[in-house]
This record gives structure tokens, C-alpha cells and sequence, in this order.
């Protein structure tokens, strides 16, 4: 690739003979030539700029200038292509053009010429993109931000650098563009670590050092989805949900992000007192999806009058250290509840002693005694989503060392669910709803309880 930069400070290049470009320069990749502006002025002050027609401050580059330069330099033979089958570009770095991104940055890595015109002052007269536009030379005007600079010599570095490295053999590993910011699957990079383990109280996370690939893979493509989601929601909303896994929702999800069935924001945090009649609500509107088809509906209501009443919810939220309640709630006007989790550490109402296995399960276990959403946000990885939280939210209380729950047999789905959080099957279990007599699989989970003070 041939690069050809017009400026009045070509001294400003200097820097492209360092490093992986210089390394480049020197083996052929890069035909990199800096061309001094004033050298296509005709008088004896070499003036490029003059005022503004129309009035207004600063100075505009002249078109006769920039014209006599870009005409010669477009003149340049490309020996090692045909006159005809070249592609050149003259691209034009300017804070009201195009946001250069990635993937114009892939599409410019393919052309044979690009002359950069960098422009000073209030910019380059128009008229010089206008003209070789109707000449029907490509044109780019570009910006790299929403932010002025004093010139284009920044911008234009910004450009040679992420064209450059996408060339063939300037990177020495080339399998490290495929795993970059702004690359095929559109996410920012996920963090990196290197030596020493231990730096002032911060360790490298664990999975990192594990030696299991797949967990780290899957390690890093999580914190990918998550900082994309913080940093640069607007490259989420160009995700397409079809190439999104199920995990991968789930991340998004509990980084605050829902792609389907609609986008939208939400939020997982405790429930509040005062919630009561919301709770009881969301419950008995979600409670009978899970519920077998031969749970009758009088059995249904029994149970969600007995158990998912207001007033009950009303005396699990006045004790949070037992009651542990968590809600997703959708931010914007719609402020709905559209899910929950009951975690119950101990007491009366926490392990039921028939789900207890020695060895397996313990009375000691916290109870996940409800994770339910409504119908029209499942499988938008809002239930994974609360799940992990409310796994968290037992280990962070540091009481204890197991989590378990009960779904029916019937729910294949639901298994498939809990296993795939790491969930195994400890035994059975009979659940009553109404008067119906269900058969519930026992699910338990270990878990690490974590000091409050950590």
C-alpha cells in the first residue's frame, strides 16, 4: 500500500519510522511519502490560507493549493498495479465527516493509494472534495471523535496506524486481530494481566491461571459483553440477538442490558418494603407458567393466596437477613417488576427437611424457594441473570454453603436451566400445591460463603 500525506508540518511524520510501521516501511509493506503543502504555492510568502467568504473567523485553505498537490500526487504510476484496476482514496480528516470505525478501517486496508489531505485553520474550501468526487476519485471525509483538534496530522496518524497493522505481515501474530476491540463480533476487548500475580492487593482473576481454555474464553467473552454494555451501549444495540448465545444474554442481562425480545435496560437489586403488592403481583402472574398441566387452577389459586399474598411478602421484606429478595425492574417510563428471586437463609420457612441428603445436601443449605419471570421477557436471560445474582447475594452473606431448590419433574426446561448453572440433582422431593401432590426434583449448588468484610 502506497500513503501519500499533504501537510504544511511534515515533520510531524517523523514518528512513522518508529516501531511496527518503520519495521514495516523497511520491509516493503508500507510506501509511506510526506509532502510539504507550500511546496504547490506560487508566491513568495507560500500561502496556503486566505479569509472566508462570508465572514467569520479563522482562515480556509485554498483550493488552487490543495489541487496542484493532490493532482500530482494522483498522478503517481502504482507499478505494482495496472493504471486501471487501482484503488485510490484521498481521504480528508475533518470533525464534521464520518466517524472512522472499524469496519471502514477494514474496507480502506483493501484499497492500493490513500492520500491523506490534512488540513489546518477552519479547513480545507469544500470545493477541493466536491471537484475530485465529480472526478469520481473515492472520497473520505473522516472524523475520529466528537472533539477539535488543531489540525489533521493527528487524525491522519490515527488512520495510517489502523490501516496499516490490518496489512499482511506487519503484525508479528496476526491471530491478535481477531481477538480486539471493535473486531467481527463488535464487543471492546475484554481486560488483560500479566506478571506479577499479586500487585498491590489486586490479583489476576483466578480462571486466568487455571490452564482451562474454554473457561477462559468463555471468562473473557463474558467481560466483553459486560464492558461493551458500561462503556459502549451503542455498539449493543448493533448486536444481532441471533448470534447471541443464551449465555451470552444472560451476561448482558446482568450487566443491565436486554436485547430480546426488545431492548431495553434493567436493572436486578433487593427488593424494598413497600413492594408488597407489586411482589405479590409478579408472583401470581408467573407462578402458574411453571406449574404442570395437571395442577388444576383451584390448586393454583390455593397456593398463591396462601404463599403470594401481600401479606406475606409484606413480612419476608421486614426481614431482609433472612428473606433475601431480589428483583429485575425495567428502567425508563416502564418501570415494571418483571422478576424475582426468594432466597431464604434459615428459620422456619428456609431448608425443608425432606429435601435433605447427608453427604449431598445439608439442613444448613439457604433455600432458593422462587426464581420466576414473566412470560413475555423469557429467554431475554433475565432468569440467568438473577439466578448468578442471587447466588452472589448467598455468598456474600456468608452463612452458607449450599443453595437449594425444588422444580417439578415435569419441567424439563426448568432442569435444563438449573443445571446449566451448575445446579446438580440431589434427590426427590413431594411439593404441595393446593391440594395437588407434586414430585419435585432436588437441586443443589455449592458455594464459597465469603467474609461481610471482603
Amino acid at each position: 500500500m502506497r500513503i501519500d500525506l499533504l501537510t504544511i508540518f511534515p515533520h510531524y511524520f517523523d514518528v512513522l519510522d518508529l516501531s511496527l510501521l518503520g519495521k514495516a516501511q523497511d520491509a516493503g509493506l508500507l510506501d509511506i511519502h510526506t509532502h510539504d503543502l507550500r511546496q504547490w504555492t506560487t508566491d513568495r510568502h507560500r500561502t496556503v490560507d486566505d479569509a472566508p467568504y462570508g465572514g467569520g473567523a479563522g482562515m480556509v485553505m485554498r483550493p488552487d493549493v490543495w489541487g496542484r498537490g493532490i493532482d500530482q500526487v494522483l498522478s503517481v504510476d502504482l507499478a505494482d498495479f495496472h493504471s486501471d484496476s487501482a484503488r485510490r482514496v484521498l481521504a480528508i480528516p475533518t470533525p464534521s465527516g464520518t466517524p472512522l470505525d472499524q469496519r471502514r478501517v477494514e474496507k480502506l486496508a483493501e484499497v492500493d493509494q490513500i492520500i491523506l489531505a490534512c488540513g489546518r485553520y477552519e479547513g480545507i474550501d469544500q470545493r477541493v472534495a466536491d471537484f475530485y468526487r465529480e472526478q469520481e476519485v473515492e472520497v473520505l471525509e473522516y472524523s475520529i471523535g466528537d472533539y477539535i483538534l488543531n489540525g489533521g496530522e493527528a487524525a491522519a496518524l490515527v488512520l495510517i496506524e489502523s490501516v496499516s497493522r490490518l496489512l499482511e505481515g506487519v503484525l508479528g501474530n496476526p491471530e491478535s486481530l481477531d481477538e480486539e476491540s471493535y473486531g467481527p463480533d463488535g464487543l471492546i476487548e475484554y481486560p488483560v494481566y500479566t506478571r506479577p500475580r499479586s500487585w498491590r492487593g489486586i490479583d489476576v482473576p483466578d480462571v486466568l491461571t487455571s490452564g482451562n481454555h474454554a473457561d477462559i474464553d468463555r471468562w473473557r467473552r463474558d467481560r466483553s459483553l459486560v464492558r461493551t454494555a458500561h462503556r459502549r451501549p451503542d455498539l449493543i444495540d448493533r448486536l444481532d440477538a441471533q448470534c447471541l448465545s443464551t449465555r451470552d444474554k444472560e451476561v448482558l442481562a446482568g450487566a443491565g442490558t436486554i436485547i430480546t425480545p426488545r431492548r431495553r435496560d434493567v436493572m436486578i437489586r433487593l427488593a424494598r418494603e413497600g413492594e408488597a403488592e407489586a411482589l405479590s403481583e409478579l408472583a401470581a402472574n408467573t407462578f402458574p407458567l411453571a406449574c404442570p398441566d395437571y395442577v388444576s387452577q383451584d390448586d393454583i389459586a390455593a397456593f398463591i393466596e396462601e404463599s403470594l399474598s401481600p401479606s406475606e411478602f409484606e413480612r419476608m421484606l421486614a426481614s431482609p437477613s433472612v428473606y433475601r429478595i431480589l428483583v429485575a425492574q425495567l428502567r425508563g417510563a416502564s418501570s415494571e417488576l418483571i422478576g424475582y428471586t426468594l432466597t431464604i437463609l434459615s428459620g422456619p420457612d428456609g431448608m425443608p427437611t425432606q429435601m435433605v441428603r447427608p453427604g449431598k445436601l445439608e439442613l444448613g443449605a439457604a433455600y432458593l424457594s422462587k426464581c420466576y419471570v414473566r412470560e413475555f421477557w423469557q429467554g431475554s436471560g433475565v432468569a440467568g441473570a438473577m439466578i448468578e445474582r442471587a447466588v452472589a447475594d448467598v455468598e456474600a452473606q456468608g452463612r452458607n454453603s449450599q443453595i437449594a431448590l425444588g422444580t417439578s419433574i415435569a419441567n424439563k426446561r426448568a432442569q435444563t436451566f438449573y443445571k446449566r448453572h451448575g445446579f446438580s440433582v440431589a434427590g426427590r422431593r413431594t411439593f404441595m400445591v393446593g391440594e395437588k401432590a407434586n414430585i419435585d426434583d432436588v437441586f443443589v449448588r455449592n458455594i464459597t460463603p465469603r467474609s461481610r468484610h471482603e
